[in-house]
């Protein structure tokens, strides 16, 4: 095996292990349980605000579940960053096999601007002490 193809596999393979192994150390630590092995996020316990993040271990617990509508409600733009990641990654991965550039979403001219004006919206909107955004503080 050539060196370029070994990078052609290795690449992808090591980055699906890692997910894996992030994927099955949530399963076991069950974050849904108070009190589990994984820790508490730390901006909500130094803070006392919800960060972006906040509830994406929920998330992905509740995906790997197959409960979308859980997901959903633990961390909604959690869900469509694995969304908006997944693709990256499978067009990192065509172009990798196939040699063709194919041009992902964090290609695009404004693509940080407009995850960075997200993130900080969505930072806003979950700690709004108001009905219906109160609700998406988790």
């Amino acid at each position: 095996m050539s060196v370029l193809s070994n990078h052609r596999i290795l690449g992808p393979a090591t980055v699906v292990t890692g997910a894996g192994i992030c994927c099955a150390a949530v399963l076991l630590g069950d974050p849904t349980t108070p009190g589990g092995l994984l820790p508490v996020c730390p901006t909500k316990l130094v803070f006392g605000v919800t960060c972006p993040g906040c509830g994406s271990q929920r998330a992905l617990y509740s995906l790997l579940h197959g409960d979308l509508s859980a997901a959903l409600h633990y961390n909604a733009a959690f869900v469509l960053a694995i969304g908006l990641l997944l693709f990256a990654f499978g067009a990192y991965c065509l172009r990798l096999w196939t040699g063709r550039r194919i041009r992902g979403w964090q290609n695009m001219r404004y693509s940080a601007v407009v995850v960075l004006v997200a993130v900080v919206a969505w930072f806003v909107v979950r700690n709004i002490p108001v009905e219906p955004f109160w609700s998406l503080n988790v």
